[in-house]
C-alpha cells in the first residue's frame, strides 16, 4: 500500500511496525464501531480518541483514547488526569483545539503538541490496537507500548 502522511512518516522514522487501514469515510459512518466494521477488525481493538477539558485553569487539555464500543468515564478520566472535574470538547472546540476534523483526531498526529494523552487499560490486553492516522478514512494498526511510547500516554480505565 502506499499511503503515507505525518504519521506515517513519524512512525517509520521511528521504525515503528504499523498496518494502514483505508475505508471510505462518509455519510453513516462516523463512529469507531462502524469503522471496526468497515476496516473488518472487532470492535473492541479500534480506539477513537477523544478530546475532553479540566476543570483546572492552566491544565492541559486532555486525548482520551478509548475502545470503541465503550462511553467515556468523565470521573474515571477526571482521577487520571489529576484534575477534580473534566468535560467533553464539543465536536466545533475539539476541531478547533487539534486542528483535526472529527474522525480523524488522532494522537499520534498530535504529538509535541501539549495535550495530555490517556489510554484505556483494555488497550494492554490487545496485540495491536487501531487508531485514527490523523484524518477520516485512515487508521493506524499498531502495538499499544508503540502507541504509548510515541504518545507519552498514561493508561487507566476511562471506558465503562
Amino acid at each position: 500500500m502506499n499511503y503515507a502522511n505525518n504519521v506515517t512518516r513519524l512512525l517509520d522514522s521511528r521504525r515503528i511496525p504499523y498496518r494502514v487501514h483505508l475505508y471510505t469515510y462518509g455519510e453513516g459512518l462516523h463512529s469507531a464501531t462502524e469503522v471496526a466494521d468497515a476496516i473488518g477488525l472487532p470492535a473492541a481493538c479500534v480506539f477513537k480518541t477523544l478530546v475532553a477539558l479540566p476543570d483546572a485553569p492552566g491544565r492541559k487539555q486532555i486525548l482520551a483514547v478509548i475502545p470503541g464500543p465503550k462511553t467515556l468515564d468523565l470521573k474515571s478520566l477526571a482521577k487520571a488526569a489529576g484534575v477534580k472535574k473534566a468535560k467533553m470538547a464539543a465536536h466545533d472546540d475539539a476541531e478547533k483545539l487539534t486542528g483535526l476534523l472529527t474522525g480523524g483526531i488522532s494522537a499520534l498526529a498530535l504529538t509535541n503538541k501539549g495535550f495530555v494523552v490517556l489510554l484505556d487499560a483494555s488497550a494492554l490486553q490487545h496485540a495491536t490496537i487501531v487508531v485514527s492516522a490523523g484524518e477520516r478514512g485512515a487508521q493506524i494498526e499498531l502495538a499499544p507500548a508503540d502507541f504509548i511510547k510515541l504518545t507519552r500516554a498514561h493508561t487507566a480505565q476511562l471506558a465503562d
